[in-house]
């Protein structure tokens, strides 16, 4: 897993050539959103259980089958199975929120997940349906403007949102 700035040094160094000026001025745009990114996270882990809480309840409220007897998150060891798999994913997407870098959320969560889950009958429509609700909660948390940098956040808000879709995306 390279950070961002790691990886532009090791494309280059690759090709034997200098950093060109579009990898500059993306660096340095990543620089100046640093603390509306470092902003964005903290808002989503200071309220993750909320994010996780709040999917989960919407999820089940809207496939209670899942809960019913029989319901792949029926008992408290797979409800809470369930929960710890939202809480896991949403921690990964704050990783890939921190650097900019969708790799660690690939490596370490993703890659797999969606074989796990066949393998275990765990209904992969539910989960992506469980992710994209996290991504409705995780969005709005994180657009509050209270209390925050300024300024513009809609391409930090079209990435975050990119990060959960990635995420959806793999386990259905």
């Amino acid at each position: 897993m390279f950070d961002v700035f790691t990886k532009v040094i090791s494309q280059a160094d690759a090709r034997g050539e200098y950093i060109s000026g579009d990898k500059i001025d993306a660096l340095n745009k990543m620089v100046a959103e640093g603390n509306k990114r470092i902003d964005t996270v903290n808002r989503i882990t200071g309220s993750a259980s909320e994010i996780v809480a709040s999917a989960a309840r919407d999820l089940f409220s809207e496939q209670p089958q899942l809960i019913a007897p029989g319901g792949n998150a029926y008992t408290n060891r797979r409800m809470a199975a369930c929960l710890r798999d939202m809480e896991i994913i949403l921690r990964y997407v704050t990783y890939a929120m921190f650097t900019g870098d969708v790799s660690v959320m690939d490596d370490r969560c993703l890659n797999g997940l969606r074989e796990t889950y066949t393998a275990l009958g765990v209904p992969g429509n539910s989960v992506a349906t469980g992710v994209n609700k996290m991504k409705e909660s995780a969005v709005a948390i994180a657009n509050n403007r209270d209390g925050i940098t300024q300024g513009d956040c809609s391409s930090l808000m079209s990435e975050l949102g990119g990060y959960f879709d990635r995420a959806a995306a793999a386990v259905s």
